[in-house]
Parts: C-alpha cells; structure tokens; sequence
C-alpha cells in the first residue's frame, strides 16, 4: 500500500500560499502562480510532478502554468481548470460535480462563483488516509475569517458558494491561498466584539505567525465560528451590518454590506 500523501503549503509572492501534496513519488500542485518555489521543492524531494489543479484566472494563481509544463510532459500529467473561465491551454476543463483523480485520491469539483465568474474548488473528502480530515482547496473564495473580493461575480453568487463551502464537513481542511488570517481577525473582531472565539484565534494566530509558520489550513468548524461571512444570519453580525448600510437582515444584504465594509476596512 502507498502512504499517505503528504500535504505542504508553499509561500509565495507576498502572501500566497501553493498547496502541494505528493506521495513521496509524485506530486501535485494547486494554483503555481510561481512556478520558482515548486520546481525547488520537486528537485529537492525528487518528485514528478503528476496534475496541476486550477481554481481561477488569476495571475498570481495560474502564472507559473507555462514553466510547468514541460514537467508535466514527462509524465502526460493534465492542468485541470474552470471550463467557465480563461486559462492558458491545453487545459482539462471542470465543471461543477466533476471528479479528478490524481495521487489514488478523488477531488471532487464544487461551482463557487462570486470572486471570479467561473471559480471553482477542489474537495478531497478522505484528507491523508482513512478517518483523517478532508481536504478543501478553495482558491480565492474562502479565507480564514474572511473570503475573496467580489471581482466579477454579485453578492448573491458569493453567499451562495460561501453558504455551500460551510455546509461540509466539520473537520475539513480550509486551504486557501493567502495569509490574511490576521487581517481578517481583526476585522472579524470589529463586526463581533463579543465573539470569544474571534479574540482567542487572533491571539493564537498572532502567535503562529510571530514564529513564522502559517496560520493555514484552517476547518469548517472554525470558520463558522469565527467568519464573519458565514455567519450573516446571527443576530450579531446583522446588526453590524445594519449599522454599515445594510437595508435589511436577510444574509445577502447583509453579506453585501459586510463585504463593502471590509473592502474600506483598516
């Protein structure tokens, strides 16, 4: 039997994290958007690499794409991509309900616009081996206390994805693609200042991060917990957001106008 694969998060530019896992053998890698630091980590474990696997378009997630390819070659590895959005070809594109197989797992393909239009995300429910937590690779879509910036798609589409990503399960692994933990906690903590839960992440985060290690994944459990943007029906945070030009409690208005409130956030 082949061990587990191994989950690693690359940093990159400023605050992107690359997740790549491998087998010890070969590997695969979520959004390169530089393809510097994994090419580094192959040669360095002397891995193949065997999929690349892309949440959206964006630059800084798909950059890394052409030095990569020759890579994949070696092993007629496939980029999979959002059939809804524009990525360099060849690309294997997906489609909400879509499954993947690399590395003996399954991932499979969950729709979740708002970010970008076509923004999709990968969901690997046996994590490391039996009775270990899923795996959720999301992107841009959903951060630790926080979620993406609203570049193409409404405010309905993004409660929407949010609402269906806080629906799994509670110990799934939340890895996303950025360090903006702390951030985000801070700004969590202006919505909720009653929430408990928010002060202790962000003191433990704060922690985490002064020793230089990441703060991610993060898991659905604690997400609902300390999210702000999951938790747009508590009576809390609609009152926060009544207070920042909310016109009504129902979560969308509500999520929208938390949203505005953190784009100006400081």
């Amino acid at each position: 039997m082949n061990p587990p694969p191994t989950l690693l998060a690359l940093p990159a530019f400023a605050d992107n994290y690359l997740w790549l896992l491998h087998d010890g053998l070969d590997a695969v890698v979520v959004d390169p958007g530089d393809a510097a630091p994994v090419e580094r980590l192959l040669d360095d474990l002397g891995l193949r690499l065997a999929g690349i696997l892309v949440t959206h378009h964006h630059p800084d997630h798909i950059g890394g794409l052409a030095a990569l390819r020759p890579r994949l070659a070696a092993t007629k590895g496939l980029v999979y991509a959002p059939a809804g959005e524009a990525i360099p070809g060849p690309v294997h594109t997906l489609k909400d309900g879509d499954r993947v197989e690399l590395l003996g797992l399954g991932f499979e393909v969950m729709d979740v616009p708002g970010h970008t239009a076509g923004h999709i995300a990968y969901m690997q429910r046996d994590g490391a081996g039996a009775g270990q937590a899923p795996w959720l690779f999301c992107g841009d879509t959903l951060f630790s206390a926080g979620c993406g910036r609203l570049f193409e798609g409404t405010p309905a589409q993004m409660h929407r994805s949010l609402s269906r990503l806080a629906a799994l399960p509670d110990r799934t692994q939340v890895c996303c693609t950025h360090e903006y933990t702390l951030a985000n906690l801070r700004f969590a903590a202006a919505v909720e200042p009653g929430n408990t839960a928010i002060q202790e992440h962000l003191e433990l985060c704060t922690a985490v991060r002064a020793s230089g290690r990441p703060t991610l994944p993060s898991h659905i459990a604690l997400e609902r917990r300390i999210n702000p943007f999951l938790r747009c029906s508590e009576p809390a945070v609609a009152a926060a957001a009544r207070a920042q030009g909310a016109t009504s409690d129902d979560p969308v208005a509500v999520f929208a106008a938390l949203r505005e409130w953190k784009n100006r956030f400081r």
